[in-house]
């Protein structure tokens, strides 16, 4: 199975009066990179949560959101009523000494105060709540990799896509190649018979024309890139951890077409060698996000 980097998964548990919200979101990256956000009363398991997606995820770079909401209405947070009461005095000193108005609407006011509303910290985890938390992280996991598992499919469709074009595109250059020798050759005897009084040994000619075509000679490129086609798409088919074994690939497969390219000397094989390119160009900028 071809799995992306990319991906998303999230799950909520409750225990008692809590909810827990897990957000795990992935992108691509060389290797594992995993941030993480956690209330502060939640830091102890932070290590625990870290090594179970961990467990699910080899590369990308993951960011995982944890979310802590009470559910109870008594634990709800309320306004710092003491802390109001001493912001209001001291606003009211303030207005007495410097000889300006007391503000009319206090409470536009008084609530512009970090400290106007009231919430409890968080008390340590008990093993329920470990539990419950370490749950909704494996289960976000999970859901992460059915994301990566739908968005690998469409990958691998892409990649299907454009390996097959560019075998397409190599099954054409052989109609170009005698076409190609024949005008090569016909170019240098043309030269050479546009020269005033030159003499020349034709069959030295002949000599130079065979070593000059052997040199531009493609059919080890072309047999080279079939071959590193059907590795991409073994490779592909065979699932697990394989973008850097495609990258690689990839690379090999346009050092063949940039060969052909150089050595094509004729203007629709080079558009096949563009047309080319471009394909492969599509399959790196994609391989990247393959796990």
């Amino acid at each position: 199975m071809t799995l992306s980097m990319t991906g998303f998964g999230n799950a909520v548990v409750e225990y008692q009066n809590k909810k827990f919200t897990v957000e795990i979101k992935s992108l691509n990256s060389k290797q594992l990179d995993l941030s993480s956000r956690v209330p502060t009363g939640f830091k102890a398991i932070e290590l625990d949560m870290r090594n179970i997606i961990a467990s699910y995820l080899e590369r990308g770079k993951v960011e995982m959101c944890l979310y802590v909401e009470t559910t109870s209405a008594d634990a709800a947070v309320q306004l710092n009523i003491p802390a109001l009461e001493s912001h209001k005095k001291q606003i009211e000193e303030a207005s007495s000494q410097l000889g300006i108005a007391v503000p009319e609407d206090w409470y536009s006011v008084l609530m512009r105060f970090p400290d106007a509303i009231h919430s409890e910290t968080p008390a340590e985890i008990n093993d329920q709540e470990r539990a419950a938390v370490l749950q909704a992280v494996e289960a976000a996991a999970q859901k992460l990799m059915e994301y990566r598992a739908a968005e690998g499919e469409k990958l691998r469709e892409f990649f299907t896509e454009r390996i097959n074009r560019i075998s397409e595109l190599l099954d054409e250059v052989p109609r170009y190649e005698n076409e190609r020798l024949v005008k090569i050759r016909t170019r240098i005897e043309e030269g050479l018979a546009s020269i005033p009084k030159v003499d020349y040994d034709k069959g030295r000619l002949e000599q130079e024309m065979i070593f000059y075509i052997e040199k531009l000679d493609i059919n080890e490129e072309k047999q080279r890139l079939r071959q590193h086609l059907d590795y991409f798409m073994e490779t592909l088919l065979a699932g697990g951890s394989q973008g850097k074994k495609l990258g690689f690939i990839s690379q090999e497969m346009g050092r063949e077409i940039n060969t052909m390219g150089s050595k094509s000397n004729h203007a629709e094989m080079q558009i096949l060698v563009v047309k080319m390119k471009d394909e492969l160009e599509q399959i790196k900028e994609q391989v990247l996000n393959v796990m």
